[in-house]
């Protein structure tokens, strides 16, 4: 019986461990649209091994820069909430903090009561430490309505 109870609980810190990271809305968005993201960052094998930032619960963004000895790959997730109607997302993401400039275009629609759309994006990081940003500039347009709502967001990346 004892080896059964720790199989189990070992089964639920491993599955536990697994699950995906889609920001839990803030208060009070739950039926408004808005944006989260995840950063997360590894190297050729696994870009998703180690767990930079995200959007909520909001954490500070530290990336370790790219070098020719120890190449470092980011993956941005992100996400596009559904709201209490259903939601056109359109506009732009910048990931400045990419060794090049690297731009995602949203245009996807997401209906009420379902799971969030998502977009995601895997690069190497720059190879100069600094101040990066991620910038995201997407509409959100009520598809019954046609009414639009922005959401903007800078997002202060550090490489180190």
């Amino acid at each position: 019986m004892r080896t059964v109870i720790v199989t189990i609980c070992v089964l639920i810190v491993i599955t536990a461990g697994c699950a995906g990271r889609i920001p839990k809305p803030a208060g009070g968005l739950k039926d408004s649209p808005h944006v989260g993201w995840v950063i997360m960052s590894g190297d050729a094998d696994n870009s998703d091994r180690d767990f930079v930032c995200q959007s909520s619960p909001r954490s500070e963004c530290v990336v370790p820069v790219d070098r020719p000895d120890a190449r470092v790959l980011s993956h941005v997730h992100l996400y596009y909430h559904p709201a209490a109607l259903e939601t056109k997302y359109t506009g732009s993401v910048r990931i400045g903090f990419f060794g090049g400039p690297h731009e995602i275009n949203p245009n996807l629609t997401v209906k009420s009561g379902d799971s969030p759309g998502n977009q995601s994006v895997s690069n190497f990081v720059a190879n100069k430490p600094g101040s990066y940003t991620m910038t995201i500039a997407v509409v959100a347009t009520s598809v019954p309505s046609g009414a639009t709502q922005e959401i903007r967001e800078q997002v202060p990346v550090t490489v180190r």
